[in-house]
């Protein structure tokens, strides 16, 4: 992989971005705060979907002391729906340490990456966009974007690979204006330099640069090594009625969404008669009504392969971990993980139905 031949990428880069980027809420105001939550909702996660929730996490939490003193059933309420909530744990962490130190956030690339949740890409981004250090903000686009340009043939996101596009990355950064830089080679590679056949080799201002497209293989080059197949779990969710409430449970403080509310799941599949034995034995006075129609959730490793049930309770008190929440709760106060979303919509109907 020879980078002589792209030295002049900034130069190529930096006018078309002017002229062309997307106008961003964060953007708009580089305030290291802002572009640290918009970075951290952006892992994983489409703009589009991330805007929505970008305007309401500032109008409740407007910086850095407010997040620090948020609980954490309001910051799961706003992040409901947005997925991969160790990324507002992080948050939320990541804040009480800046708090404690001072209430200043670091600026330099090193202590960035001291704050929970914070890797090289985010703490490049944040020290190059928001403090105008020079750093290189190193994502899945740039790796793409960086090995058509220089042809680069292994797997991008095997150690090795990342390793030396990383380096090149860094190598590339121009003296003045990196954050800028930054977001430019971001924006080549989510809006041109898009995976597989959908790239756009002509619209590209550094088209001239590339190897890729000199070779006629922009399409095919990109090499990524194959995911491990993810582990299937089997559960039963269980949609749990008591007089115009629903039983939630709360996750353990550790691991897959942890701390959060859900609607309570049984491992395996069982029926409603089997599954409303099993609450009886933890003093929940259950019935079964029905079996509820099959679901599915992917995580990242994991795939939940899930069936329902529905059952009602005579008015009872909820063991330790578990509450009983009204529709209107349920919709104002409680933040329940996107894999329930199947069941839950059909909430608001069962409580309304008396029998």
């Amino acid at each position: 992989m020879d980078p002589a031949g792209i030295k002049g990428l900034a130069q190529a880069l930096l006018p078309w971005y002017r002229a062309h980027h997307r106008a961003l809420p964060w953007r708009d105001d580089p305030d290291p705060y802002k572009v640290w939550v918009s970075e951290i909702m952006l892992q994983q996660t489409r703009i589009e979907a991330v805007r929505p929730y970008y305007q309401r996490f500032m109008q409740a939490l407007p910086d850095v002391a407010a997040l620090a003193a948020a609980d954490t059933d309001t910051l799961y309420k706003l992040w409901e729906g947005l997925g991969y909530y160790s990324r507002v744990r992080h948050l939320h962490q990541a804040a009480v340490q800046i708090m404690q130190a001072g209430g200043r956030m670091p600026d330099a690339y090193e202590q960035l990456l001291k704050l929970p949740g914070v890797g090289p890409y985010t703490a490049g981004a944040i020290a190059s966009i928001a403090f105008g250090r020079r750093a290189a903000a190193v994502d899945g686009n740039v790796l793409r974007v960086l090995a058509r340009l220089t042809g680069y043939e292994g797997d991008v996101l095997a150690p090795a690979g990342k390793k030396e596009l990383s380096a090149l990355a860094w190598e590339l950064l121009p003296q003045r204006d990196a954050g800028t830089y930054n977001q430019a080679i971001m924006e080549l590679g989510e809006t041109v330099c898009l995976p597989g056949a959908a790239v756009r080799c002509g619209q590209c201002p550094a088209q001239a640069l590339c190897e890729a497209r000199r070779q006629g293989n922009a399409a095919a080059l990109l090499v990524r090594g194959a995911r491990p197949p993810r582990r299937m779990e089997p559960y039963t969710v269980l949609i749990v009625l008591s007089g115009p409430r629903v039983l939630l449970h709360r996750r353990p403080e550790k691991g897959l969404l942890a701390g959060m509310w859900e609607l309570p799941p049984l491992p395996g599949h069982l029926s409603a008669a089997q599954a409303a034995q099993a609450l009886r034995q933890m003093g929940i006075p259950a019935q079964p009504v029905r079996e509820l129609p099959a679901a599915r959730h992917l995580f990242t490793h994991v795939e939940w392969q899930m069936t329902g049930a529905l059952l009602r309770a005579a008015p009872f008190v909820p063991p330790d971990g578990f509450c009983l929440a009204t529709a209107r709760q349920l919709e104002e106060d409680f933040a329940l993980p996107g894999a329930y979303k199947a069941y839950q919509r059909l909430i608001p109907a069962l409580l309304s139905d008396p029998a």
